[in-house]
């Protein structure tokens, strides 16, 4: 991956201005190879703390969008609510109050990482469960009668019949919000998370070139949610193939 990158990034370098000291990023020089080796080793956090928080904020949100789809007005009211504040609330400011207030709040120690994990789950879950609800509710009626004629259960129904329907037709916008996590990932950087762009601030205070560094940082975040998105999409080519047999 490093060697992958250090060769996107020496194209793209040879075509921009050399009045910029693009030396701090070259792979052929020992400066630049360390140097892009220390932003890429922040790449690993990334992905471990995009993906954690994607898999809480998917099981959080099934759980808030299940009360949406009740016919009993008070555990509607508890969807909504719980999805108009989180919501209401930016992202950067939940993770500061995670990291800084919660602990005080709840007498616990919460690490970096665990602060931003629950910070972008709790931020992403509502949305998560929006998602699930407009993907339930776009199932056929006649589904659930055909699960009850067979006597299942609500639960059984839920993750039989329905759920698998569902997923199907929300994994773009599951796609979606996997490509969103990854670029929120980069302000837990605030709270001194060493993912990728925490590695390009500190890199930047020691070589006083930021607009070389955050061009690789960019390049980094580019090339990291192409392959993401091309993931999500052969996924889908699979999932559709699969349902065509």
């Amino acid at each position: 991956m490093t060697r992958l990158f250090a060769a996107i990034a020496l194209l793209g370098l040879s075509g921009c201005s050399s009045s910029l000291q693009w030396y701090v990023v070259n792979p052929n020089t020992t400066t630049g190879w360390n140097n892009l080796k220390f932003l890429l080793s922040g790449l690993q956090h990334t992905i471990l703390l995009s993906v954690t928080a994607i898999v809480v904020s998917i099981v959080i949100g099934l759980l808030v969008a299940l009360p949406g789809l009740s016919t009993r007005r008070h555990w509607r009211a508890v969807n909504q609510t719980y999805v108009e504040i989180v919501r209401a609330v930016p992202i950067l400011v939940l993770i500061l109050w995670v990291y800084y207030g919660l602990p005080t709040l709840a007498g616990i120690s919460i690490s970096v990482f665990w602060a931003g994990v629950v910070a972008l789950a709790l931020s992403d879950s509502a949305f998560e469960a929006e998602i699930f609800r407009a993907g339930i509710q776009s199932i056929d009626k006649g589904q659930y009668e055909a699960a009850h004629s067979v006597s299942l259960n609500y639960v059984d129904t839920m993750r039989f019949v329905i759920l698998p329907q569902a997923i199907k037709r929300i994994l773009p916008a599951l796609g979606n919000q996997l490509v969103y996590m990854l670029k929120m990932s980069s302000l837990v950087s605030v709270i001194g998370m060493q993912e990728l762009t925490r590695k390009a601030n500190e890199l930047v205070v020691t070589e006083y070139r930021p607009l070389e560094i955050y061009t690789i940082l960019v390049l980094e975040y580019l090339v990291l949610i192409l392959i993401v998105s091309q993931g999500v999409r052969w996924l889908e080519r699979r999932m559709s193939a699969d349902e065509a047999r």
